[in-house]
Order: structure tokens, then C-alpha cells, then sequence
């Protein structure tokens, strides 16, 4: 199944609370919230707070992407405030499996990540541990930016690593996605799409209504 998960750093931040709204009122299931620390990435997010807040008057399902230092220090914050998914960059931790685990102890579904310029086989040795791998297509902490076509061939390779293992992942590309490419990132094996100006810029409810038609 596809599924569309709009990105919350795209919206209006004053109308937080009717981005969501908008979204779900278009039958969407999914919500990404990025997390940045300012170190793992140049830029500054937003944290627990604001993720609790929304986890009161939103049933979606969080997908959390953490891109910060050493994510392990702030799992269990994570996940009491409302993540559902926790996504964390393997280049950001020496301890992957250990932190694996420990998303996995807490009763949360598990996320690894990689950036445009780690390889596809980085996320091997953990492909039967995870519920879920995210391919960055542009480089992680700003939006707006254009997708790498690059790294769909990492969707690809992750594909085919999975389908090799019997595993029935999900995969998830994030950055630069749009109407004029949504196609070819399910094609190449993606079937979480994160999508944030895509989603944001214009008007919420055609932008969505078109990404999904798109993907099929």
C-alpha cells in the first residue's frame, strides 16, 4: 500500500493545528515530523513539545524522523510524547542495533535513514530488524530543495535487498518530491512518500488529491 506522509515542516506554523486538520480531512493516515538538532544538520526544528501537543488532538500515525547527534539519548522522550515510528539516521550513531532495540523495547515501530551520500548496503545488516528504511533524496535540514535522482537507484537497491531477504518493508524517500516525480519514486520501490512543499505550498487539499493520484 502507498501512503502519502505529509511533512509539518513545510506548514504554517502559526495554523499548525489546521495544517493537520487540512490533511485529514483528505483521508490521510501518516504525518512526518523531522526533528533537527542544529548538529547532525545545520538547521533547527522543533522537539517534544510540539509533538505532544499535536499527539492530544490528532489520531495520525507519527512517523518521527529524527535527524540528530546521537539519537539513542532520546528515545524513550520520543516515544512517550506520541511517536509512532521512530526514524533515526545510521550515520548519526555508533550504536544502531542498540538503539534499534530499544525503539523496538518501547512498543514503537523502527525507522533507519540514510543520506544521499551513504550507499545502499549501509542498511543490510539491518534490514530484519526494522519495519522501515528512509532514502533521503536531498541532502537532510532544509526543504524546498530538488530531488537527487541518484538516490532512487538506492530505493531500488533497498528493494531489491529486501525482496532477496523475503522482507516486506517499507520504504520511504523524503525531499525534493513533487507531482512531476511522485511516479517514478514508487516505481523505483518507495511506498511511503514524504512530501512537504508539495503538500503546503498552495492549496492543501488539491495538492494532496493530485500526489495520490499520481502514485498510483
Amino acid at each position: 500500500m502507498n501512503i502519502l506522509a505529509p511533512s509539518i515542516l513545510s506548514a504554517d506554523f502559526w495554523n499548525l493545528g489546521e495544517a493537520v486538520r487540512q490533511v485529514e480531512r483528505e483521508n490521510i493516515q501518516w504525518l512526518h515530523i523531522d526533528v533537527m538538532d542544529g548538529m547532525f544538520v545545520p538547521s533547527i526544528s522543533y522537539g517534544m513539545p510540539v509533538i505532544q501537543s499535536l499527539r492530544g488532538r490528532t489520531e495520525l500515525f507519527f512517523d518521527v524522523h529524527l535527524m540528530i547527534e546521537q539519537p539513542e539519548r532520546y528515545i524513550r522522550e520520543f516515544a512517550d510524547c506520541g511517536a509512532d515510528l521512530i526514524n533515526f539516521h545510521i550515520e548519526a550513531t555508533e550504536h544502531v542495533e542498540e538503539t534499534i532495540a530499544m525503539i523496538r523495547a518501547l512498543g514503537r515501530k523502527v525507522g533507519i535513514t540514510i543520506k544521499p551520500r551513504t550507499s545502499a548496503s549501509a542498511v543490510e545488516p539491518y534490514l530484519e530488524l526494522v519495519d522501515m528504511v528512509l532514502v533521503m533524496t536531498v541532502e537532510p535540514g532544509f526543504g524546498g530543495q530538488k530531488l537527487m535522482p541518484h538516490c532512487l537507484d538506492k530505493v531500488r537497491e533497498v528493494r531489491a535487498m529486501a525482496e532477496a531477504k523475503g522482507l516486506s518493508i517499507d520504504i520511504e524517500v523524503d525531499g525534493g518530491i513533487c507531482v512531476g516525480n511522485v511516479a517514478e519514486a514508487v516505481a523505483a520501490g518507495a511506498n511511503v512518500i514524504v512530501a512537504g512543499s508539495a503538500v503546503y505550498r498552495g492549496d492543501v487539499c488539491s495538492n494532496v488529491r493530485t500526489l495520490l493520484a499520481n502514485m498510483g
